[in-house]
């Protein structure tokens, strides 16, 4: 048995275990997260990746180690973007604190799958036509520089495909029925608000998507490295975001963190052929643009609140 697969079969144990005790026993009953609760799990789940990266590194090298961590900050940056439309999406639906795990958990499980096949097709797509690096490297810039120049993002899910489809094919209730995606109304079975809600979700993540898997490529081209990362971040994405859904008005400059931290990984890529930029230089390039953007944050947030005082 091969390194990797030694530590394929690690990454499956651990998700399975994890899914049975996050996802199937703590989140099985209807219930609103405290901050206590999301601070723990965030905790477990940042733990739980860099116990698995010493793994990385001790079976597989620094190297991977080293691409492993990078990829995994890149997630989680890009997440702070996930976080902002999440708020939004529920605030538009006016979903109550009590059932927003539901829709997030089958979110997670939704955005798991179709990450998988998003970045299988990715790197068969950068293997086949080695042109397609600079077509993500200029996405990423693009992504970068509308994210930061852009104003604030609008969430219209009226006009999202999905939700029209099924409105159109699916009756749907004005008010939701407990925590159900679906309820039987007058013998045919009818979507509840939550359904729609949750299709949103989906579908934003599919956009996010587009982003985060081209940033992590701009690291490294194994599938390991990317879909581990990717599955880490993701994992707890749930717990940060009820840690942060309350203070996301403190890093109002994190925002453009998080687009310098596209613009520089697009860069990367599309000057990969050219200039081979070490791992280390770029986990610090995106450590520190993270770190300078909560702490101008922070002291511009003290500011204000000194001057209303």
């Amino acid at each position: 048995m091969s390194n990797q697969t030694i530590m394929w079969v690690a990454f499956a144990t651990v998700m399975t275990v994890m899914f049975v005790i996050d996802l199937g026993v703590f989140s099985r009953k209807t219930h609103e997260v405290k901050f206590r609760e999301a601070l723990t799990w965030t905790i477990v789940w940042v733990s739980l990746a860099m116990i698995f990266n010493a793994g990385i590194y001790y079976f597989m090298g620094p190297d991977k180690a080293l691409e492993f961590l990078t990829g995994y900050v890149i997630e989680e940056s890009l997440s702070v973007d996930n976080l902002f439309v999440f708020i939004m999406i529920f605030s538009y639906f006016h979903v109550a604190k009590h059932h927003q795990p539901k829709i997030l958990k089958w979110g997670i499980l939704g955005a798991l799958v179709m990450r998988g096949i998003f970045i299988l097709l990715g790197i068969g797509l950068i293997e086949r036509f080695h042109w397609m690096i600079y077509v993500f490297g200029g996405l990423l810039i693009v992504t970068g520089i509308k994210m930061a120049f852009g104003g604030d993002d609008h969430i219209e899910p009226e006009k999202n495909l999905l939700v029209r489809l099924v409105r159109k094919f699916v009756p749907v209730t004005k008010r939701v029925s407990g925590d159900r995606f679906f309820i039987r109304k007058c013998g045919k079975i009818a979507a509840t608000p939550l359904f729609l809600t949750l299709l949103v979700v989906e579908s934003s993540d599919v956009i996010f998507a587009v982003d985060s898997i081209p940033a992590v490529l701009a690291v490294t081209h194994d599938p390991f490295i990317v879909y581990t990362s990717n599955v880490f971040a993701i994992m707890g994405l749930r717990s940060l975001y009820y840690l942060l859904a309350h203070v996301m008005d403190m890093f109002v400059y994190l925002k453009l963190g998080v687009s310098f931290i596209l613009c520089f990984v697009g860069a990367k890529m599309l000057l990969g052929d050219v200039f081979e930029m070490p791992i280390y230089f770029s986990l610090g390039v995106i450590v520190g643009s993270l770190t300078i953007a909560i702490l101008i944050s922070v002291m511009v947030g003290n500011k204000r609140k000194s001057r209303h005082a």
